[in-house]
Formats: C-alpha cells, structure tokens, sequence
C-alpha cells in the first residue's frame, strides 16, 4: 500500500463520512501528502459522497490548500507594505522568470515551490525572502540570485 493511500485510509477511518469533514480532511491528507492529489480529492469526494468538483470548489477557494506537489525549499516572497515599498514585487518577478515559475507553484524539477505572503512579521529588515526555515534581509534583485545559488 503506497504511502497516499495509506493517509487516505488514515484520514477515511478519522473522519465521518459527512460534509462538516470536508475541511478538516483535506487539511489532513494535505498535511500527510504536502498537496492534494488528484487521487486524494476523489477518495474524499468519495468518502463523503460529494462530487469530485463539490470538493474542488471547496479546496481551491481556500489558499491553505496546494493541488501540485511542494517543492524541496520552499521560497515565500513577503509583499507587505513595508517590502512592497522598498522592492518586494521586483523580487518577486526576478525569482519567477529566474525560476521559470509563479506564485503557488513550484519549479519544473521540484526543486523549489513559490509563495507570495502578506508580510513575514520582519518589516524593518524589508525587504525579507523566507527560504525554508531561513529568513534573508534587504534582499536585492542581486541578492536575491546569489542566495538560490546557495541551495542545492
């Protein structure tokens, strides 16, 4: 039994088959997976007898929820008022075009997921990049590709 299914088995045996489990499941199985699966969101729906695009709706109206697989680093971009001001939305753009992805998705080799956050809690260092558990300060366009270089 692959490790999907056995969250899913997990997550089917804690939560009643009615539609006040919706939430809490997928927050489950997200946490077991880091996204939710195409195969996940079927189970649920299944689970508890919604449709498959009932269930997407739910998901996809919710920013906590991801239908692509995390990347390993994952990279969050803080747009607050303080970094949007002092060039946060630049970072932004230079690590998509750099990365060859967008906000909420993660590179084509999985090597790095992308996040726009609305403030990091770290505005008089701003403008802040948070890779992983590490957070950068007064981070520049320059900066900001000598730092990526720095992960594997």
């Amino acid at each position: 039994m692959g490790a999907q299914t056995w969250k899913m088995h997990e997550a089917q045996e804690e939560f009643l088959a009615e539609r006040g489990s919706l939430i809490p499941m997928l927050q489950r199985v997200q946490e077991g997976l880091g996204y939710i699966s195409e195969e996940a969101l079927q189970q649920v729906a299944k689970h508890l007898g919604l449709t498959e695009s009932q269930v997407y709706g739910v998901a996809s109206f919710y920013a906590q929820f991801r239908f692509t697989p995390p990347g390993r680093h994952s990279i969050s971009v803080c747009l607050g008022t303080a970094c949007h001001v002092r060039g946060g939305q630049g970072l932004m753009e230079t690590v998509q075009r750099d990365l060859g992805t967008s906000a909420g998705a993660s590179t084509s080799d999985g090597k790095f997921d992308l996040n726009r956050v609305a403030c990091l809690g770290c505005c008089a260092l701003s403008p802040v990049v948070k890779i992983d558990h590490d957070i950068y300060s007064n981070v520049t366009t320059t900066k900001i590709r000598g730092i990526l270089n720095e992960y594997e």
